[in-house]
Parts: C-alpha cells; structure tokens; sequence
C-alpha cells in the first residue's frame, strides 16, 4: 500500500515538474524577443509562429489516419474573410480574424461528412482539389477578392492600450507577442486535446477504423469535428497573416504552401506533439540560412525530406535518441577493441 502511494506521489511530482518545465518554456520564448533588433528577424518568428500553429493544426488532422493537402486553403478562406470583413464593414481586426476563423469551420462543416468518409489517398486527393478550388475562386472573383492583382491596404492591429500603455502593432515586437500568444493558446488547447480521451480516441480510428466502430466509437463524427477544429484554426491563422502582412493574393495559398505544411510535419515528427512544432521551426529559418536555400527551396525541402525518411523515421524529435544510440554503439565497439 505504501508503495503505491510512493509510486502515485513520484508520478504527481513528475507531472508538476513537467508543467513547470512547459512554464519556464513559455517564459524563455515571450523575453527571447526583446533582444532581437533586427526587424527581418522578427518577420521570419511572426511566419514561424504561423507556421507552427498551421502545422500543429494540421497534425490534429492526421492524428486519425487522413492526411490534408490543401489545408492552405482554409488559411485562405480565414485570410480573405477576415480582410473583407474589416475593410467592408469596418469590423475590428480581432472580430474579423474570428469571423475569418469561423467562416473556415462553416465551409470545413459543409464538407465533413462526405469529405472524412473516404479514406488514406482519396482523402488526400479531394482536399488537395478542393485547396485548389478555392485559390482559383479567390483569383477569379476579382470584384470581391481582387483577383490575381490581391486586396493591399489591409488594416492592421493598429494601436492598442493593455494597462495604461499603448502599443503600436505597426511595428513587428508587438505582432510577434500577439503570434506568441495565439500560438501557446492553440498549442495548449491541441496538447490537452492530444493527450485527453478524444486524443486516445482519434489514434485508435487511425490504427483501426473497424476496431474503433465495433467498440462504440462515432467513426465519422470524431474525424468530422477533429477536421473542422483544425481547419479552423487554420482560419484563424489567416487571419492573423492578413491583418499583419497587410497584403493579400492568391498565390501565398497555392498548392505547394499545403505540400510545405505537410513537410513540416513529417520531418518533425507525427508520433509526439512536439514534432510538428520542431518540423515547422527549423524548416521555416532553413531558406533563411543561404540564398542557395531560398532559390531552390523545394529541391531543398524534398532532400530534407528524403534524408529525414530513411535516417530518422520518427522525425527530427527522434534525434537525441538516435544519437544516444549511436554513441552507446561507438563506446561499446571501443570497450570490445579495449578487452
């Protein structure tokens, strides 16, 4: 009996610690900005964060088994809505970028049902036809979207008082700490998500989809809300891109944005949380690092791909124990040459 209470008490302190490591995360990523000088290098953060919260977005999808290529396509109805809303009828930019959000869940709720009760390929392809379906209706309606040309001139966050101290989001500190919060509450909300019996839920439709039915579990409704959770927050993601990029065309949603999205993921990782967070980070500062990268960045992101398939099949998150792994091997090989 004492033994379980030890075990149950070491468990609780374990969790309390982790919590407390996430605390300190959290922490160390809203003061790393307040020394970064340089304005470039809070733009390439800002699109990471969105980045981020797109990719992890998307994970939240895959967790069931179907994997999204045009998960762009929801930015785009979150970017486009949320920019006429405000530039139309005047709405707040935090209003619109709801109302972005929103009006992606509306389309994704249409499309459920019929789109989450295919499988694996077909899945895949249909939300790829339908990402491009709607950048060629933004690029064609051009009395509503501005066509190809795009929508300029996008209000931005403006200026906003939080305890007596105004603060201009036409500079880029301010719109980074508004990602940086965006993303820590969808990281939170997706991690708790993940971890929670809807999470256990949605990894057993992947694994077994006929298992999962014959136990009781709505097959179609749990992939149809956890699809139209993420492509929600990919239209709030939009709308945040619009308001501060304060530029619009179709062409930054297209078909290879999507394909990005889903590198991000794989190469961080699907198995753990973490890995989509990893994946979208790293590849995002990569084009960064060289012009080279930045002019052949598919053949780059294709090599990055391959190379994370065959030498980490889990993900960059797997790393450090392929490492330890490595090393172990490399000490014991010594310690046999030794004896």
């Amino acid at each position: 009996m004492n033994d379980e209470k030890s075990e149950a008490g070491e468990l609780g302190r374990m969790k309390l610690n982790k919590h407390w490591g996430y605390l300190f995360l959290i922490l160390i990523i809203f003061i790393i900005p307040v020394f970064i000088k340089s304005e470039y290098y809070l733009h390439i953060l800002i699109l990471s964060v969105i980045n981020i919260i797109l990719t992890c977005s998307l994970r939240a999808i895959a967790v069931t088994g179907q994997v999204s290529i045009g998960h762009a396509g929801f930015k785009c109805i979150g970017a486009y809505t949320s920019t006429l809303i405000a530039m139309r009828l005047g709405f707040s930019p935090y209003l619109s970028m709801l109302i972005g959000g929103l009006a992606a869940l509306m389309v994704a709720g249409i499309i459920a049902y019929p789109i989450t009760r295919v499988r694996t390929v077909y899945f895949s392809m249909l939300t790829m036809f339908l990402g491009i379906v709607v950048t060629l209706v933004t690029s064609e309606w051009r009395s509503l979207t501005g066509g190809t040309t795009g929508i300029i001139n996008i209000p931005s966050f403006g200026t906003t008082t939080v305890f007596g101290i105004g603060i201009d989001f036409n500079n880029k500190l301010p719109n980074l700490y508004l990602a940086l919060i965006l993303m820590v509450v969808v990281l939170i909300f997706l991690y708790s998500l993940d971890r929670s019996y809807i999470g256990m839920t949605l990894k057993a439709i992947s694994q077994d989809e006929s298992l999962a039915a014959s136990i009781g579990i709505n097959v179609a409704r749990s992939k149809a809300i956890i699809f139209c959770m993420g492509c929600f927050i990919a239209g709030l993601a939009g709308g945040f891109y619009a308001h501060y990029w304060g530029i619009l065309n179709p062409d930054s949603f297209g078909l290879f944005h999507s394909i990005y999205l889903l590198i991000y993921m794989i190469v961080g990782g699907t198995d753990r949380f973490i890995g989509a967070v990893i994946g979208a980070f790293v590849l995002t500062l990569l084009p960064e690092v060289s012009r080279v990268f930045q002019e052949y960045q598919p053949l780059v992101f294709v090599a990055v791909l391959y190379l994370v398939v065959f030498l980490l099949p889990k993900g960059m998150i797997d790393l450090p124990h392929q490492m330890r792994f490595l090393l172990r091997m490399v000490y014991q090989d010594r310690v046999k040459r030794n004896a």
